[in-house]
């Protein structure tokens, strides 16, 4: 079978906790991060804003002499990727809430909340920058009492560590924490059945190939075995920890990274790992079949009459970062423009994208964090294709609404403002006639759009180049007034008209 190792006995032995560090935008969660792995070095993120799930292993001994390993990821904050984090929560067997001794519960606090209470994920709140000037925890405190987040000491039982990413003031009690919620969940795993777990990236590097970053949830994976996640399989020839460095075995909690698939898995699928290729590709095989049926099933999107479909072609440089953008791109739906994305994948913007945009109607190439190639740029410039790259999503969002903008058809909107009876008619010359009349209710204007009915049915339409009242010109002339105007119509108007 997959899930077992025939020769051994199951063995049921503690594992290591992983955790998702989660909360809004700028609350310190890379911070953190940053020195809980005791690493100076800045983590890679654009504008300030994490944009990628990372997994980092580290070891914590507690003050009661306890060596624990801790497996972490890191989510991004923005709220455009809240599918990431969801899914950071999913992997996850505690949660640590981030939340800012300055500003408090913010959006995406809300958010990364719920994730974590949909998942079931038991979770600490950690109130950071209590170095700051303006930091408040008692008023922080409050602000989660007044979203039904009640810690210990404040009506509740949820765990609370104030601390200060950057002196690292609290940090130790955090992981001290962390251990202790991780006991009181009973974890365990087998390392005698063959590993399943969960993909948290994928990305194509120009060198390696397509890698994903897995967290091992049960089991053991070995060089030389077989792993598949959805249609996707690679045989494991080169495996790495977090730190880049090549191993040749891993087991639960362990975050690793796989180099060598068919093609890209999808972030946030389960992995299975298989002792010989048949078995693996009897799984992947099962797994077409049944995206086969699906897709038979579905009849696509169909747009009504009168809205505009706009075709975009997305790439960006991982797949957490591609379904984030996509489902960025779905919340600009508006009712008369309708962006689909027609194509997308991971790595660098080719001539063969340009192609593939250059059809009926010409679609937006958008690249996330991804270079576009000469050959690409050419083909653009000569079918006035365009492409736009950003490694900041909300600034995508923005230029994007500004495009759909631009493409929303313009609406005449109707506004009747008066009415007016004709009494005479003067003269006729082509399309200008000459005529008096009283305004029943409202006012005429210069300049105005005129409908003419004639025993109340619509008979045409006409503009009024001048107006006049009592033989002066005006502007404008109201209700019980007569006036005297110059009516430009194809149609011919007649006393008693209106």
């Amino acid at each position: 079978m997959q899930n077992s190792k025939t020769t051994e006995a199951k063995i049921a032995t503690e594992r290591s906790p992983v955790v998702a560090i989660m909360g809004h935008i700028d609350h310190g969660k890379s911070t953190l991060l940053s020195y809980i792995r005791k690493s100076k070095e800045p983590l890679n993120e654009a504008g300030g804003i994490t944009q990628h799930i990372s997994a980092y292993e580290v070891e914590h001994t507690t003050k009661e002499g306890k060596t624990q390993s801790i497996t972490f990821i890191d989510t991004p904050g923005h709220e455009a990727f809240s599918g990431i984090r969801k899914r950071g929560a999913s992997v996850a067997d505690v949660a640590v809430l981030v939340v800012s001794a300055e500003d408090g519960v913010k959006p995406q606090t809300i958010e990364a909340l719920h994730s974590i209470r949909d998942s079931h994920t038991p979770f600490i709140v950690a109130i950071n920058k209590i170095d700051k000037e303006g930091a408040d925890i008692n008023k922080t405190k409050q602000s989660l009492a007044e979203n039904e987040v009640y810690l210990e000491g404040w009506g509740g039982d949820i765990p609370v560590v104030a601390l200060s990413a950057k002196t690292g003031e609290g940090v130790p009690d955090l992981l001290d924490m962390i251990i202790l919620v991780a006991e009181l969940e009973n974890l365990t795993g087998d390392r005698n059945v063959l590993a399943s777990g969960i993909v948290i990236e994928s990305n194509r590097d120009t060198k390696k190939g397509i890698t994903a970053t897995c967290i091992i949830k049960n089991g053991t994976i070995e060089k030389g075995m077989y792993i598949t996640s959805g249609t996707a399989i690679a045989p494991v020839r080169i495996m790495e920890n977090y730190l880049g460095k090549q191993i040749d075995k891993a087991s639960f909690s362990n975050p690793i990274r796989i180099i060598g698939w068919d093609e890209l898995p999808v972030v946030g699928d389960h992995f299975d790992v298989y002792d010989n290729r048949e078995k693996a590709r009897e799984a992947v095989e099962a797994q077409k079949e049944k995206l086969a049926n699906k897709k038979s099933n579905d009849h696509g999107n169909i747009y009504s009459e009168g809205v505009l479909m706009l075709p975009i072609l997305v790439k960006a440089d991982t797949g957490s970062s591609l379904e984030a953008v996509i489902n960025q791109i779905k919340k600009l739906d508006t009712e008369t423009v309708k962006p689909q994305v027609i194509s997308s994948g991971i790595g660098t913007i080719t001539e063969n994208d340009i192609r593939l945009a250059t059809g009926t109607l010409k679609a937006i190439v958008i690249g996330f964090s991804v270079k576009v190639d000469s050959p690409a740029k050419n083909l653009a410039e000569r079918n006035e294709i365009e492409i736009k790259t950003f490694d900041i999503i909300y600034k995508m969002t923005e230029w994007l609404e500004e495009v759909i903008k631009t493409k929303t058809p313009k609406v005449q909107k109707e506004e009747t403002t008066g009415r007016a009876k004709i009494l005479k008619i003067f003269s006729k010359t082509k399309d200008k006639q000459i005529l008096g009349g009283r305004v029943e209710n409202g006012k005429i204007a210069l300049g105005a759009q005129v409908k003419i009915t004639r025993r109340d049915a619509d008979i045409g339409e006409g503009k009024i180049r001048e107006l006049q009242q009592q033989k002066s010109s005006t502007d404008e002339v109201r209700e019980g007034s007569e006036f005297g105007a110059m009516i430009v119509s194809n149609i011919e108007i007649a006393p008693g008209d209106h």
